[in-house]
């Protein structure tokens, strides 16, 4: 067999409506050296069939493994295990990437390498963010994340897979929301630099059945996943990166998240309440940096009710 620079891992749970299209466009990739690793995770519908018609006809290496449903983050994780690049991409299926998506990323020096993507949500395209620089330290990157100065999905990386597997750098099976920004954001810290275009190859598909659309208050889980991830980089002697995760990442995540659930309509009790069951308060309370933002969290820990008339009126977007 030819060396495998680079192992596409697709996670699939009943995506028959998606998975032909997504598979299409993984087939089409203008780069050679490549493998595709499905793993199906316990679909009930016919997307094991789709995928088994689509494969036989493809002369790329691939690999198909069918397991009792665990979750996305088994699958992945099991992706991780049955690949063999020399590099790791991971591809949802019901996304699609352009044709230059492998040949944009693969460079074969730099530990990781990253693309823009695009966010679809109906008739709705969001707007890729543009780099000024070629080549970023991770560490560098990772600030800008947990400050968040960048809009950031896990899939717009390639991964070195030396540094996943000698690390044990596994997605978290205990969550739905926030395990993959812990899963780059934990692998990013064993790196050294990442290699930056700014071509538009990974288009993200929303759709009103996805997990996080109706996970509901697990959409918190991401603070739990962000004290971890605080933890990990303490113990590595990235305290600076830790400190900014307690004053910085995780206020900016519960407000957030809290103006998303006033924003989709959810009782005011609700959420005040489940904020008040997971400590939430005295976490917001712990922001440092911008006047402006820091301002917005004193008024509302002052008065939520106030707050929240305030904003219903005014129903400002999600911060």
């Amino acid at each position: 067999m030819d060396k495998i620079k680079v192992s596409v891992i697709v996670p699939v749970f009943n995506n028959s409506e998606y998975i032909g299209a997504t598979l299409d466009s993984i087939f089409n990739q203008d780069f050679n050296g490549f493998e595709i690793i499905v793993i199906d995770d316990g679909s009930s519908d016919n997307s094991l069939e789709i995928i088994d018609d689509k494969l036989k006809s493809t002369d790329i290496p691939y690999t198909v493994f069918h397991q009792e449903n665990q979750g996305v983050s088994a699958a992945r994780n099991k992706g991780i295990e049955l690949s063999n690049g020399e590099y790791l991409v991971f591809v949802d299926a019901d996304d699609y990437i352009t044709q230059n998506h492998l040949k944009e990323l693969y460079n074969g020096k730099t530990d990781f390498s990253l693309i823009q993507l695009v966010k679809k949500d109906g008739d709705i395209t969001s707007e890729p963010y543009i780099y000024s620089q070629e080549l970023i330290s991770t560490k560098q990157f990772i600030e800008m994340e947990l400050k968040m100065q960048i809009p950031f999905n896990f899939v717009q990386l390639m991964y070195k897979s030396d540094i996943i597997k000698s690390n044990s750098i596994r997605f978290s099976t205990d969550y739905i929301y926030g395990e993959d920004t812990h899963f780059a954001l934990t692998a990013l810290s064993y790196g050294d630099m990442i290699a930056i275009s700014n071509e538009v190859t990974y288009h993200y598909i929303q759709h009103p059945s996805s997990a996080v659309r109706t996970s509901e208050f697990r959409r918190f889980d991401i603070v739990e996943i962000f004290e971890q991830l605080a933890s990990f980089y303490r113990e590595h002697g990235f305290d600076d990166l830790s400190k900014l995760i307690i004053t910085s990442r995780i206020p900016k995540a519960i407000f957030g998240n809290m103006n998303y659930f006033f924003y989709n309509g959810y009782d005011f009790d609700d959420v005040i309440n489940k904020m008040k069951e997971l400590d939430l308060f005295s976490k917001l309370s712990k922001f440092e940096g911008d006047k402006k933002f820091k301002l917005k969290i004193k008024l509302f820990l002052l008065n939520p009710k106030i707050y929240y008339s305030v904003w219903k009126k005014l129903k400002n977007s999600i911060d």
